[in-house]
C-alpha cells in the first residue's frame, strides 16, 4: 500500500511540475506573440516611411530635372496612381 501512494505521490508531484511548465510556456508564447505583432507594427512604418522618403527622392530628382528614363516612368507611374485614387475618392463623394 505504501509503494503505490509514493507512485501517486510522485506522479502528482511530476503532474504539478509539468502544469508550471506548461503555464511558463504559455505565457512565454504570449509574449512572444506580443512581441511579434509589435515587431511587425513597427516594420510596416518603417516600410512606409521609406516609401515615403522614396517618393520625396523622385520629387526631388523631378524639380531639379536629374531623372533618368526608368526613374522617370516610376515617378509617372506613382502619380497616375494618386490620380486614379483621387477619381475614385471624387466619384464617391459625388454618389
Amino acid at each position: 500500500m505504501q509503494s503505490i501512494e509514493s507512485h501517486i505521490s510522485r506522479i502528482q508531484s511530476k503532474l504539478q511540475d509539468l502544469l508550471k511548465k506548461h503555464t511558463a510556456l504559455v505565457k512565454q508564447s504570449e509574449q512572444q506573440k506580443e512581441l511579434i505583432a509589435s515587431l511587425r507594427g513597427e516594420q510596416d512604418a518603417k516600410e512606409k516611411k521609406i516609401k515615403l522618403l522614396e517618393e520625396q527622392q523622385y520629387i526631388l530628382k523631378s524639380a531639379a530635372g536629374n531623372l533618368s528614363s526608368s526613374d522617370k516612368k516610376a515617378f509617372e507611374q506613382t502619380i497616375s496612381k494618386y490620380i486614379r485614387e483621387i477619381d475614385k475618392c471624387i466619384a464617391l463623394l459625388s454618389e
